[in-house]
C-alpha cells in the first residue's frame, strides 16, 4: 500500500444558495434532450481571516527596580497574577475550521465513440483555456479547503483500449491542468473507468495528476491532502467490479491512514446502479460500515444521477453525488447534480463533533440543449428543485435541506 501527500491552501470558505425525476443517463450521447434554463449567479465568497495582532511594545528598559520589601511584595503578586492571565490565553486557542468540498464524475475526455463535433475535445481546443470547465464553480471550490472529484477516465495518449468495455474514456494527459486550474486538489480513481486503457492508461494519469500536485487515491493506493496542519486522508475503491471484496481495501486503508496520522478520514465509493435514484441494500451497508470502521465522510459515485443523503453515527453518508464535468456524454437527459460541503472544526488538533453540512445545486452544463461541460450552481427556481430532489432521496434516512442547502 502507497500512499500520495500533498500540502495545501489556506483558505476557509462557505458557500451559498440555492429538485421530479427526469430520464436516465450513463455514458451514452443524446442530443435531442432538453432541461430547463439555468440561471447562474456567484453563490460563494471566501471568508477573510482577520490579520494577526503585534505584539505589545516591550516596557522601557530605563524603568527603575524598586529596593523596599513592600514593593518587592507587589512585584510577587503581580508575576502570579501575569503568569496566570498567560495561561488563560494559551488555553483560548483558536479553532481550526476545514472546509471540504466534493463533486461527481468527472470525465476530462471523450469516449471513443463519440464524434469529434460537440464533444469535450473540441471544447477544450476551442477554449484555449484550462479554467473554462470549471468557471462557474471556482468560486466556491478556491474559498473551500480542500475539493475532491472522482476522476473517471485515464489522461493518456495510449491507443490500446480495454477489449470488452462499452465505452472506453480517455483524455490528454495535459487536461489535468483542468483540475489545478478549478482550483480541484483531490481525485478519486477508484472507479470501473480507471483501466480503460489498460495500466499504461493509469500509470499515465498518476503521472499527470503528481505533475500538477494533485492528490490521488484508488484501490490500496491512499492519498494525503494537509489543510491548516490537519491531514485529510482519502481512500477511493470500485464496488462496481469487485463487489464486497471492497471491504477488505476500505479497512486496511482507513488503518493505514491512521498510522500515517491523519486527522480526517474521506472513503469514495463508486457503487450502485446506474441512473437508479435510490441505493441499493448494500450501497446502504458498506456505507455504514466505512463509518463503523472509522471513515468521517463517506463519497459515492457512478449511477450518474443524484441519490440521498443518510446521517449515521453522526456522520455522512452522500449515496451518489451524480455527474458533474462529464465529457463522456455530450447532452446526459438528466443535468442535475450537486456539490456536498461540510465544515469540520478542530481545537487545539482534536476534531470536535458537531461538523454541519451543505448541498449546493448544481447542473452539469451552462446552457440547456446539451452539454457544454461547464458545471454552473443552479440557483432560485432551479436551485429550489433540485434541493427538493435531494430531499426526496433523502426522506427515509430522515434528512432534509433547507432552501439555502443546509441541513435542517
Amino acid at each position: 500500500m502507497s500512499f500520495h501527500r500533498r500540502k495545501g491552501k489556506l483558505i476557509l470558505g462557505i458557500l451559498l444558495p440555492t429538485a421530479v425525476l427526469t430520464a436516465l443517463i450513463a455514458c451514452g450521447d443524446d442530443l435531442s434532450v432538453s432541461v430547463p434554463a439555468v440561471t447562474y449567479q456567484d453563490l460563494a465568497r471566501p471568508i477573510e481571516e482577520n490579520d494577526e495582532q503585534e505584539d505589545a511594545s516591550l516596557p522601557s528598559q530605563e524603568a527603575e527596580r524598586e529596593t523596599a520589601q513592600g514593593d518587592l511584595n507587589n512585584s510577587e503578586d503581580e508575576i502570579v497574577e501575569s503568569s496566570l492571565s498567560s495561561t488563560e490565553d494559551e488555553t483560548s486557542a483558536e479553532p481550526d475550521e476545514i472546509t471540504i468540498s466534493a463533486a461527481g464524475d468527472v470525465t476530462l475526455g471523450n469516449h471513443k465513440e463519440q464524434d469529434y463535433g460537440y464533444s469535450f475535445r473540441q471544447t477544450y481546443d476551442q477554449a484555449q483555456d484550462d479554467s473554462y470547465f470549471f468557471e462557474n464553480v471556482y468560486e466556491i471550490f478556491s474559498a473551500d479547503d480542500m475539493t475532491i472529484v472522482n476522476l473517471e477516465g485515464p489522461l493518456t495518449l495510449s491507443e490500446i483500449a480495454r477489449e470488452g468495455q462499452t465505452y472506453s474514456i480517455k483524455g490528454d494527459p495535459g487536461y489535468a491542468g483542468i483540475l489545478t486550474r478549478g482550483s480541484v486538489e483531490a481525485a478519486g480513481m477508484g472507479n470501473n473507468h480507471r483501466l480503460d486503457y489498460g495500466q499504461q492508461g493509469s500509470d499515465d494519469t498518476v503521472k499527470a495528476l503528481e505533475e500538477e500536485g494533485i492528490v490521488y487515491a484508488y484501490e490500496e493506493n491512499v492519498g494525503i491532502f494537509e489543510a491548516r496542519g490537519i491531514g485529510i486522508g482519502i481512500i477511493s475503491v470500485n464496488e462496481v467490479s469487485q463487489g464486497a471484496a471492497v471491504e477488505k481495501t476500505i479497512q486496511e486503508g482507513i488503518e493505514k491512514l491512521k498510522d500515517l496520522e491523519a486527522d480526517l478520514i474521506l472513503v469514495c465509493c463508486h457503487w450502485g446502479v446506474e441512473g437508479e435514484y435510490y441505493p441499493e441494500d448494500y450501497q446502504k451497508a458498506l456505507g455504514r460500515k466505512c463509518i463503523d470502521w472509522g471513515a468521517d465522510l463517506v463519497i459515492g459515485t457512478h449511477p450518474h444521477v443524484l441519490q440521498g443523503i443518510e446521517e449515521y453515527q453522526g456522520k455522512y453518508i452522500v449515496y451518489s453525488l451524480g455527474n458533474f464535468c462529464f465529457g463522456a456524454n455530450r447532452n446526459p437527459a438528466d443535468k442535475d447534480c450537486m456539490i456536498f460541503q461540510q465544515t469540520f472544526t478542530f481545537l487545539e488538533g482534536e476534531k470536535q463533533e458537531e461538523a454541519p453540512a451543505r448541498v449546493i445545486p448544481c447542473q452539469v452544463s451552462s446552457v440547456t440543449a446539451r452539454n457544454d461541460f461547464k458545471p454552473t450552481p443552479a440557483y432560485g427556481g432551479e436551485g429550489q428543485r433540485i434541493i427538493d430532489r435531494i430531499n426526496e432521496y433523502s426522506r427515509e434516512f430522515g434528512v432534509e435541506f433547507d432552501q439555502e442547502g443546509y441541513r435542517r
